[in-house]
């Protein structure tokens, strides 16, 4: 969307105060990773201000609605991570669905160095954090899948910084490689982060599942009757004690990624249309259209909605607010760890320990050996432009595990006193991982000239 300009030529306007510098500034890449990081900031001071209590009070504070008898009570935190967190993951399907279409996941060629490098960066993590609990509380063990996880927000932004000191291929292949980590983490939630099951309420979210399936195959592509379908597969998922963003993962796939017109029909179409307008005698009134004019516009408006796929439009719409509102809500919400005299008791907890050496070793080697095992067996081959030490500096961004890692620890623990050590786990790891990664990516490289 573009800014209207509201100053006559002759007026004088200052870049830093027009209404275009605030929109660039909006638009700028690096304002969500800014947002994250300040929410995350914000969060751990609160905690650990004098007003700490009021940090508590507010995450913990009960929210709920009910219809008659039936009524859905839960602290805002859980609000935030079932529900909001919901549109997150509803996007990373969205995501996953448009790359197995047509993008590094189409085919298993280009898919294989992304998910040979996925599985090295899961498993090597999972069991390096294991092996760090051997002789500890069995508790401390369920917390093997958060090293799993990647924040592909923060991964690609840090890439972002080196701009054209690295090839531009290894963007994509962070990418897939981090879509293919979001799958092994949903499943990772769906199989071992599920404790009990109600079967009753699952199979009637997955009869609205099935129905919204059936719904693509007969042409709905109304996002609101996709929403509403969706809120139901959400409830039931959240009734069931599946966790409920895996309905909103499972949602995404349901939404419509085909055209109704290509573009070929599309330009002759709108091009009758803009002769028939051109063709209309003069209006009069300048603030409305003409029941002509408005009706060759509505057509227009038809054809632009058939030229689009509902997947695409849907993704380009929750991009910012993912990035600009769900996942910085999520880290003011979650990242609030109060640190104090026992700060060092937890860095040397084995579940802090587990999960810094899952994200800062387990991470790079795993994607490390298993990208050049991919290469050597000529099961893939590297990225234009790239050498193996790219391959090491890619899994070590692939070790900011944050957002995604956060989310994970708040599901493996039961005691918020572990929960609490994770945390310390997750951000030393994520942070000493993004400075590592951005070292190697960046000795001896130098920016291409433009």
């Amino acid at each position: 969307m573009t800014t209207p300009d509201v100053t006559s030529p002759d007026e004088p306007t200052g870049d830093d105060s027009s209404p275009s510098a605030l929109a660039r500034f909006f638009a700028h890449p690096s304002l969500p990773i800014a947002l994250l990081l300040g929410a995350t900031v914000i969060a751990l001071a609160w905690a650990n201000s004098p007003f700490a209590a009021s940090y508590r009070a507010l995450v913990d504070m009960p929210l709920g609605v009910s219809f008659g008898d039936a009524a859905l009570k839960k602290p805002l935190v859980l609000w935030i991570n079932d529900g909001l967190m919901g549109i997150f993951f509803f996007l990373v399907g969205l995501e996953i669905k448009r790359e197995v279409l047509v993008g590094e996941l189409s085919n298993a060629r280009k898919a294989a160095l992304a998910i040979a490098a996925a599985l090295g960066g899961m498993i090597v993590p999972a069991l390096l954090y294991t092996l760090m609990q051997q002789g500890g509380s069995p508790e401390n063990g369920r917390g093997w899948g958060i090293p799993m996880a990647t924040d592909i927000a923060f991964a690609l932004g840090l890439l972002s910084l080196l701009g054209s000191r690295v090839p531009a291929s290894l963007r994509i292949f962070l990418t897939a490689l981090a879509i293919v980590d979001d799958i092994g983490a949903v499943l990772v939630i769906a199989i071992f982060y599920t404790d009990t099951i109600a079967l009753g309420s699952l199979a009637i979210g997955l009869g609205v599942f099935a129905v919204a399936i059936v719904a693509n195959r007969l042409g709905a592509r109304s996002p609101l009757f996709y929403f509403m379908l969706g809120t139901l597969v959400w409830l039931a998922f959240l009734k069931s004690g599946v966790h409920a963003t895996v309905a909103a993962l499972l949602m995404a796939f349901t939404i419509p990624a085909r055209t109704r017109i290509d573009r070929k029909a599309f330009v002759g179409e709108v091009g009758k249309s803009m002769t028939t307008l051109t063709a209309l005698p003069p209006n009069d009134n300048d603030r409305l259209n003409s029941p002509e004019e408005q009706r060759v516009i509505d057509v227009v408006a038809k054809k632009l909605d058939h030229v689009q796929a509902p997947l695409q439009t849907l993704e380009h719409q929750l991009y910012p607010i993912v990035k600009r509102a769900v996942l910085p809500v999520f880290a003011l919400a979650n990242a609030g760890v109060a640190i104090d005299g026992s700060l060092g008791a937890s860095l040397t907890h084995p579940v802090a320990l587990g999960i810094g050496l899952g994200l800062v070793v387990g991470k790079p080697v795993g994607v490390f050996v298993f990208s050049l095992v991919a290469v050597k067996l000529k099961l893939a081959e590297l990225p234009n432009g790239a050498t193996p030490r790219h391959l090491l500096g890619v899994g070590l961004l692939a070790g900011v595990g944050f957002t995604m890692a956060l989310f994970i620890g708040g599901l493996a623990f039961d005691d918020a006193a572990l929960v609490d050590v994770s945390k310390v786990g997750i951000l030393g790891g994520s942070v000493v991982a993004a400075f590592l990664g951005l070292a190697v990516l960046g000795i001896g490289s130098k920016p291409k000239p433009t």
